[in-house]
């Protein structure tokens, strides 16, 4: 028997070092993992993983599909969008040649002003006194095609249309023309994320552009003869030091304050009911009290963000976690990826209106801790309206409409890529007999 000791020996020696080769190839393999592709069908159909992958091990990538470097972390994101070392200047091909030239793309001075002129366009109505009655009278003549019947496709019904004819009214522009006004304003989203160059997709958008310029011209001529009540006419009369607005920027400003106010609010409408009907019990607390809204649609704006990243364009080498940017260098900053960073955010997987790490006082505000709405000086204008309607629109919804749920009890699926959201939301519902 002395001699069968050894052979048990060596065979188990043999297993060990098998095991352990396995093991080393693996670790390899891992460190050699190419970096995600954004570009990906997997990718499309959910990024989150891959997020959680580039922050943990590919902070900062180059991704050569798209010349551009991808950054995702949370102080990494936040920083490009601070810092002076990065520019908007990447709108220069990404935003102009469908919206003009345009703030998006403004630094300095420049885009301080242009800005301010914005501001005091929008600052030029009395929130309650103008925009609430407008919001609410929008939301109940889309909420009457459908709250009797039991059971809704909301996003075709109701959410991809209520932003842009919120929009649409406080521009003063006729309600019959809502169609034209969407369909523009999402070829031009669809332009926006076209970083596989489709030609289509990239004809369609500039023909948009077009369309919406001939729609918009003899309009701001009329507004110049006989100002109105409403947020074109204010636009064609602010000045910036002493001289009015050309049409271009005036065209050029409306259809950037259209299609962003149509093309984002509309989807964190949606992923907000999404969210609260996946989780019944913050759908609850929601109904019982509704000053929780606000806590509830910027939760979803961390945890489902609509716009899913920004670009921007390096104007000196920079460091940053994982290595160096050179300079000249484009910048695909991960907004989505950031505001799901462990480090910034507890349990960030989680849907949770309750968290104590998002400062809901400021979560409208350039002082903002999430990164929706971007950060500082390109901060979105339109963050505090986008507030108002989600606050109207969820108020009059779940006034209307009871024991919300999914039609085919499956959890609604996300589409897109720069812009993220619901491409369907098929609900049943009991109809109440009450809208206050």
């Amino acid at each position: 028997m002395r001699w069968r000791q050894p052979v048990r020996q060596h065979v188990s020696h043999q297993k060990i070092l098998t095991l352990s080769v396995i093991k080393l190839k693996n670790y390899i393999q891992k460190r050699h993992m190419p970096a995600p592709d954004i570009l990906s069908a997997e990718f499309a159909k959910n990024p989150y993983p891959f997020y959680e992958e580039m922050r943990e091990k590919y902070p900062l990538y180059f991704h050569s599909a798209t010349n551009s470097y991808v950054i995702s972390r949370y102080e990494d994101v936040e920083r490009a969008f601070r810092d002076p070392a990065f520019s908007s200047r990447h709108a220069e091909t990404q935003f102009e040649p469908v919206y003009g030239r345009t703030m998006v793309q403004m630094d300095g001075r420049e885009h301080a002003l242009n800005r301010s002129l914005v501001m005091q366009a929008l600052g030029s109505y009395k929130l309650h006194d103008k925009y609430i009655p407008l919001i609410e009278e929008n939301a109940r003549q889309l909420l009457d095609t459908f709250r009797a019947a039991g059971e809704v496709e909301l996003v075709q019904a109701f959410t991809s249309i209520f932003p842009i004819s919120v929009i649409a009214t406080i521009f003063g522009l006729p309600n019959q023309d809502l169609l034209l006004l969407k369909s523009n304003a999402d070829k031009i989203s669809s332009y926006l994320s076209n970083l596989s160059q489709n030609p289509d997709v990239a004809a369609a958008g500039l023909q948009a552009r077009q369309e919406l310029e001939a729609y918009l011209s003899p309009i701001i001529q009329q507004r110049r003869q006989n100002r109105g009540d409403d947020l074109l006419s204010s636009l064609c009369y602010a000045e910036i030091d002493g001289v009015k607005r050309k049409d271009a920027e005036i065209k050029s400003l409306s259809m950037l304050l259209l299609g962003a106010g149509g093309d984002t609010t509309d989807k964190a409408l949606a992923l907000m009911l999404r969210n609260l009907i996946e989780h019944n019990d913050q759908l609850q607390s929601v109904r019982d009290d509704r000053s929780l809204i606000d806590r509830a649609f910027a939760e979803t704006l961390r945890y489902s963000s609509p716009v899913q990243w920004l670009m921007r364009l390096t104007l000196d080498n920079v460091k940053m976690t994982g290595g160096t940017i050179p300079a000249n260098s484009t910048v695909i900053c991960s907004i989505a990826a950031a505001n799901r960073d462990s480090n910034q955010f507890e349990n960030p997987d989680q849907f949770n209106i309750f968290r104590q790490d998002l400062d809901v006082s400021r979560a409208f505000s350039g002082a903002a801790n999430h990164l929706a709405f971007g950060y500082g000086k390109h901060f979105c204008v339109g963050s505090n309206l986008a507030k108002q309607e989600a606050i109207v629109a969820t108020n009059l919804l779940l006034y209307s409409l009871g024991d919300l749920q999914f039609q085919d009890n499956e959890l609604p699926e996300e589409v897109g890529f720069f812009t993220r959201g619901l491409k369907t939301l098929r609900l049943k519902f009991t109809t109440r007999l009450f809208c206050n």
